[in-house]
Parts: C-alpha cells; sequence; structure tokens
C-alpha cells in the first residue's frame, strides 16, 4: 500500500500546530516539521514552536534540529526530510509534515532544484550589502538580475533574497530559470489542508500570541541572541525589531507594534503562496472532527 503524507499549512498563528497533534495522536503516527525557523534550536519563544506537552505527546522531527550558526537552507532540508520519511514509512503509513513555509513544503512535495553553492566571496559580498545598506539593496540588486523571482520571493526575507542573489552572482543565470526544473516523482501520496479563518479573527489571534511571547520571555531570548543579530536566521519578524529597541533605535511599546504588523503582513504574505495551489483543501480551523473525517476518506 503507498504511503500517504498528510501535510497541514496556513499562515502564523492560525493553529497548525494544535491540528496536528490532535490529527497524529487519531493516526498514531509522528510529525514533520516544515517551518524555517523552528529548525534553530537558539530560537523558540520567537517561533512559537511546539509546547513541552506537545512534544512529549507526539514525536516531532525537525524541531531544536540545527543551531543558526550552521549553514542550512532548503535543499539541504529536502535531502534531510525525504531521507527520513523513507525509514518513517517503514513501520507507519502515514506521516503528517506541517509548517508555513511554503518553499520548505514544496521542497518535500514536488521537489527543489539542485543549485549550486555559493562562492563564499560572494556570499559575504552579500552579506556585507544587506549589512551596510539594509534589505533594500538587496531588492533592488534581485529586482534588477531576476526580475520574475522578484515578483514571487517575500521581500522582507533577507534569507530568501540573499540565497536568490547568490546564485544570480555565481552562475550569471537568474535563479527563476534554475528553478524551473520538473517537479521529482514521489513515492507517497499526498493529502493537502489548509487552515484559514476570517481575516479578523486570524488578526486577533496573532495580537494575541505576540503578546503571550512577550510574556513568555521575548525580550530576554532576543537579548541572549543579539550577538548573532548578524545571522540570516535571525533577520526574521519577533527578533529584528527587537534588535533595533536594544539599540535605542525605537521604544519597546513601538517594537512590540511592529511585531504585530509585521507577522499581519507575513500572514497575508503566506496565505498568498498557498491559495495559488489548487491541490490544498482549505478549512477553518475550529472544524477539527470534519477535517479527520476528510482525511480517513482520503486514506480509504
Amino acid at each position: 500500500m503507498t504511503p500517504t503524507l498528510i501535510v497541514i499549512v496556513g499562515p502564523t498563528a492560525i493553529g497548525k500546530t494544535s491540528l496536528s497533534v490532535f490529527i497524529a495522536k487519531e493516526l498514531n503516527t509522528s510529525i514533520i516539521s516544515a517551518d524555517s525557523r523552528q529548525f534553530f534550536k537558539e530560537m523558540s519563544i520567537g517561533t512559537a514552536k511546539p509546547n513541552a506537552k506537545e512534544l512529549k505527546t507526539v514525536t516531532h522531527h525537525f524541531i531544536n534540529s540545527h543551531s543558526i550558526t550552521e549553514d542550512y537552507n532548503v535543499g539541504k532540508y529536502e535531502v534531510g526530510a525525504i531521507a527520513l520519511m523513507g525509514k518513517l514509512f517503514l513501520t507507519n503509513n502515514n506521516l503528517i509534515l506541517v509548517g508555513g513555509s511554503g518553499l520548505y513544503i514544496d521542497a518535500i512535495c514536488k521537489g527543489f532544484d539542485e543549485l549550486p553553492e555559493a562562492d563564499m566571496k560572494v556570499r559575504n559580498e552579500i552579506n556585507s550589502l544587506l549589512t551596510s545598506k539594509g534589505i533594500a539593496a538587496l531588492q533592488e540588486l534581485l529586482q534588477k538580475l531576476d526580475p520574475v523571482y522578484y515578483n514571487k520571493v517575500d521581500l522582507q526575507n533577507p534569507q530568501r533574497l540573499s540565497r536568490a542573489l547568490e546564485v544570480c552572482l555565481t552562475t550569471g543565470k537568474a535563479y527563476s530559470t534554475l528553478r524551473e526544473g520538473k517537479n521529482k516523482k514521489r513515492n507517497f501520496n499526498i493529502i493537502k489542508i489548509g487552515l484559514n479563518t476570517a481575516r479578523e479573527k486570524l488578526y486577533d489571534r496573532i495580537n494575541l500570541r505576540v503578546d503571550e511571547m512577550m510574556l513568555n520571555g521575548l525580550l530576554a531570548e532576543t537579548k541572549q541572541l543579539q550577538i548573532y543579530k548578524h545571522l540570516n536566521a535571525l533577520q526574521t519578524v519577533g527578533y529584528k525589531e527587537l534588535f533595533d529597541y536594544f539599540e535605542g533605535k525605537t521604544t519597546l511599546e513601538s517594537a512590540v507594534e511592529l511585531i504585530k504588523q509585521n507577522t499581519r503582513k507575513f500572514a497575508k504574505r503566506q496565505l498568498t503562496w498557498f491559495k495559488k495551489d489548487p491541490e490544498i483543501k482549505w478549512f477553518d480551523p475550529i472544524d477539527r472532527e470534519e477535517i479527520v473525517d476528510y482525511i480517513k476518506k482520503k486514506l480509504q
């Protein structure tokens, strides 16, 4: 019998973790994370990782699996995750993949082209450009070198911008062109579940989550990571705003409000990405029983 991967996607704060744990218990299986920030063991509060009870209840993979100091990317993730799934499918016919990082979800479902490793000199030059002139300089350069990818990529994600520029400058070819290969044939079936709700409810959830992160110690976590703020992994919502606060560029109140605003924008970009996939069946996260029934029927 062909194994099945159940994919759960949606915007940040929609309830993907809670639902995936619920489904994993129903199907007696484990969860593979496809969240590009939850891999990093140094980043916990700001990435909304599964809590201790959830991690104990269901086995999770690719949570706290790497350090922010490692050179880790979507290509390496695909290789590692597909290899792990091959082993897990030997003992369980169903697995759950959950996350809000569309690029990482696609890497598992469709495959990610094997792009060349960046020349370290090129990488250092891009990092220097980011440090000296900010993310706008990377956006401007990418628009010039690869306007097609410029119109697709999350323009507020320096990691994605940097990687695309590395490939463009290393190969002399557009990153988008090199990514246009055919989808890889996978030896498992895929069921895709998307979570969404009314925009006002989603934004309320986002604002509440940010408040909870602050109460749970996000400020202290960010303070400990300040020496690593130059790393791509930390050029992300929830951390970069607080780095500005520590440097006296803004007040704490303004930084927290900006985290909420940037998280709402991020959620909008996530939905834009996932809405392009016709294979996703959309549900409101409160409809758990309906979601489980749908999955079980698809598994028959």
